[in-house]
Order: C-alpha cells, then structure tokens, then sequence
C-alpha cells in the first residue's frame, strides 16, 4: 500500500515538474505578467507539495527533524491552493476585484497556515509515528490537525469549481474556457480526494480499518494533480494540439478516400490536376482536391448509375439509415464502374440527377459522407 501511494506522490510531482518546465520555456515574452508570475508560483508550490510527499513516503525525517516533509507539505498545499485561487481570479475577473480578493486568499492561507505550524509542534509532530500523518491518529491533537488540513483543501476546490463554469462562460478565448473546464475538473477529482482522506482519518481515528481502501486517496490526489497540471498549461499548448489532432483527422480521411478515388481516377483519369504521386505537402489542399476529384468521377459515371439498383449493397442487418445509404451508393459506383468498362448504359440512369441531396458547401460534412461511402466501398471490394 505504501508503495503505491508513494507512486501517487511521484506521478502527481512528475506532471508538476512537466508543467513548470514547459512555463518556464515561456519565461521570456510572460515574465512582466502577473497572471503568468502567479502560474509559475503555483506550479512551485504544486512540485514542493508533491516532492515533499515523496520525501514523507521514504523517510520519517527531514533535516533531521521528524515528520518534517509532512509539515512542509501541508503548508505548502496550502499555499498551493490559495496560489490556484489567485490565478483564477487572474483569469476571470477584473483587476481591481482581483486584488482585492486576492488580499482575502493570502490572509486566509497565512492564517490556516500558522495554525497548522502551531498545531503541528503542540501535538509534538517531530515525536509522532508517521502513521499518525499518514493514516490518522486518535490523538485529538493530530485528529485536528489533519482536519483542519484537509478543509484547507476542501474549500478551494469548492469555491473554484463553483467559479468555473460561469467564468468560462463569460471567456473570450476558446484555449481560456478548456483550461477552466479543466480546472473545474481537477477541483472535483481534488475535492473526491478530500472525502477519501477525511474518511482515512475517521476511521483510523475509530480503529475501523478500511484496507485497501485507504490508499483511494492517493489515487484521487494523483489524478487531480494531473488533470490541474494540464489545465495550467493547456492555454499554451491546446491550440497546438488541436490544430495537430485537426490534422490527423484530414490525413485519415485522405487516406480513407484513396480506394473510391484510385478506382474514379483510372475510370476518368481527367479528373485530377496533379500527378497522383504527388507528396502530401499541403494535407488541406490535397484533401479538398481529392474531395473534388471523386465528386467528378462520381459525375462522370452518372450515365451509368442504374436507377433501379438502391439496395443496401452488403450492409450489415441493423446498421444505421445513413449506413445503408452509404453502403447503396458505393454499390452502385461499383456496378456504374464496371458498366462504363463495359460500355453498357442502363436504361433508367441518373444522368440528369444530384448527388443525392447532399450539402456539398459544408466540407466537413461532405467529407464525413464520402469517407462513409468510400468504406463501405473498400469493405464491398474485398467481398467481392
């Protein structure tokens, strides 16, 4: 059990350590912001907290002192907490409403924090049991400590989940309201760990033993330090990464396409503009091209197309309309192919019709359709 709460406490102080180096890289063009100075110092505060939890795991002193990792990590906690408020407000109010509630967290956390220092060396911390900080004690003394620790906690995560959602709906910036949502996350999966760790404590403190439950709080920390960590920093990156998933989105769907495509292209090799060996330089463009292109081979084969044949052309029972739709049209590309190699026109053909009622001016849409279609042609080819 010790061992995986310690590597809670290493995974929690790796995605802190990540977060503050990739802020740090933006020292340079952030540094004369305060929202920013207040970002780097909670992500210190976050990597002390969770360094500190680490150091309390593998040894019951620090600095010769017992049970002094605990202490430095609680009161860094505290700081932590109070830090991620301010940065809230950085984010989400103005200015002046900032300043002055940021005035409000630090006399909070300096008081929380002097009675936890208090309380600390009252109960002779230095001469405790780890397990006392670790899993509760029944000592009043520790009991109150380790409660007041954990609504120095609890508050933050309530009050910042509570200012969340209408924060990011009052943001302007898309990468602004992800990283509030994100940070309204994290409050929630903190505030689990809260109610774990009060439960690890009520029940040491009763002699109940709960097992391997107890190490449910760890786990809740981790992953709410995870998901704060990424909040911190998806302002910066989260554009990055959508434009990068935005891309292999496309190539997907480019790629998907290519069997319908190839097979249009060598019945109608007029349809393309560049040579098909082409390299994907420029994924938007080729994409739109190829679009374009199957949409031209598709109306090249018009003649072709067999009015009468709309059945689901090999889809599975109890697939979806819109699937049946696609699996019929790539069914008849496939029977207008070979009826163009043959020369043979059909007597009731689609020569004078539409794609189908198809958006063709929404591009993400059509491509939607198209790859649908070219699947269901793939899987139709290989059947045959």
């Amino acid at each position: 059990m010790n061992t995986t709460r310690t590597l809670c406490f290493v995974i929690a102080a790796l995605s802190s350590y990540a977060a503050l180096v990739y802020r740090l890289c933006q020292v340079g063009r952030n540094w004369r912001d305060n929202a920013y100075r207040a970002l780097v110092v909670t992500l210190l505060l976050q990597c002390l907290t969770f360094t500190m939890g680490a150091v309390a795991m593998g040894s019951e002193s620090f600095l010769g002192v017992g049970n002094l990792a605990v202490l430095v990590m609680h009161v860094a906690a505290v700081a932590f907490c109070v830090s991620a408020q301010i940065i809230l407000l950085r984010w989400a109010t103005a200015a002046e409403e900032a300043a002055r509630k940021t005035r409000y967290w630090l006399i909070t956390g300096a008081a929380l924090n002097a009675l936890l220092i208090a309380l600390f060396f009252i109960a002779d911390g230095p001469g405790r049991p780890a397990s006392d900080f670790n899993t509760g004690s029944g000592q009043p003394l520790i009991l109150t400590y380790l409660l007041v620790f954990i609504v120095s906690q609890a508050l933050p995560c309530v009050t910042i989940f509570r200012q969340c959602g209408p924060y990011a709906r009052m943001a302007g910036k898309a990468s602004l309201q992800q990283a509030l949502r994100l940070l309204s996350v994290a409050a929630v999966v903190l505030f689990f760990y809260c109610l774990a760790r009060t439960v690890n404590i009520l029940t040491a403190a009763a002699g109940i033993d709960i097992g391997v439950w107890q190490v449910a709080a760890s786990v809740f920390s981790a992953a709410g330090i995870v998901v704060l960590s990424l909040s911190l920093t998806i302002s910066s990156w989260g554009p990055s990464a959508g434009k990068f998933l935005f891309w292999i989105r496309s190539y997907q769907s480019y790629r998907a396409l290519y069997p319908l495509w190839r097979d249009l292209y060598e019945s109608s090799p007029d349809i393309v503009l560049e040579p098909p060996g082409a390299a994907v330089s420029d994924l938007n463009y080729r994409l739109h091209r190829r679009v374009i292109e199957i949409r031209d081979g598709w109306r090249d084969l018009r003649p072709y197309i067999d009015r009468t044949s709309n059945g689901p052309g090999g889809a599975a029972p109890g697939v979806s309309a819109e699937i049946r739709q696609a699996f019929a049209e790539a069914s008849q590309i496939k029977q207008a192919l070979h009826a163009k190699r043959a020369g043979t026109i059909p007597a009731d053909n689609k020569d004078a019709a539409d794609f189908e009622d198809r958006d063709t001016d929404n591009f993400t849409a059509e491509v939607a359709w198209l790859t649908k279609v070219a699947s269901a042609y793939r899987k139709l080819e290989k059947a045959s």
